[in-house]
This record gives structure tokens, sequence and C-alpha cells, in this order.
């Protein structure tokens, strides 16, 4: 029994832990782009695109927020016209890593895929 009452309150806080990481991503990140009309799912799509998978997507990302310079940006001229050039995160590594992470899950198409069996 005393395992059972382990077990569902480890699996308690993992699923508080991971619901503050996702108001951590909506605070931190979606709420702008919400806010200037920046079209996540566009990005994403963008970066699938040129880098094929979440691990070098994620290493691009990260490269762009840590130092948002249009030359470490996969997006075309065209769009700093319309939208603002992002100021530098200041997040840690790991935490920035972590909400690269959900932003990647949050937007991935393969979620939408349906395959036959």
């Amino acid at each position: 029994m005393e395992k059972i009452v382990a077990i569902l309150l480890l699996l308690s806080c993992l699923t508080y832990g991971q619901s503050i990481d996702t108001n951590s991503l909506e605070k931190n990140c979606l709420s702008c782009h919400q806010k200037q009309q920046i079209p996540s799912s566009l990005i994403y799509k963008r970066y699938l695109m040129k880098y094929s998978t979440n691990a070098e997507m994620e290493k691009a990302m990260f490269r762009y927020l840590e130092d948002p310079k249009k030359e470490n940006s996969i997006m075309p001229p065209q769009f700093f016209l319309k939208f603002p050039m992002r100021k530098k995160v200041d997040l840690d590594e790991e935490t920035l890593r972590s909400h690269i992470r959900m932003y990647l899950k949050k937007f991935d198409v393969k979620q939408y895929l349906i395959l036959d069996k």
C-alpha cells in the first residue's frame, strides 16, 4: 500500500512539474508570440524544413535565442520588417533548452499524422 501511495505521489509531482514548465513556456515565449501575432507554427515549419530533426532544430533555436541576430535566424529579411527583433533571453541554459524542447513538442506536426497499421 505504501508503494502505491509513493508511486501516486511521484506521478502527481511529475505532472505538477510539467504543468509549471508549460505555464513558464506560455509566460516566457508564447505570450509574446500571441501578442505580436507571430505565427509559431510557421516558425516551427521553417525550422523543420531546414533542419529536419528535433536535435538540429533545438541547436539552431538555442543559437538564435542566445544571440538574436538576423544572421542566426532562419526567417527571411522581410520577416523583421513586420516583427521586431527579439532581445536576448534572460533564462539559464537548462531552462531555455527545456522551453525549446516543449515548444518543439507543442508544434510537432508528427502528432497529427495518422499511419495505417
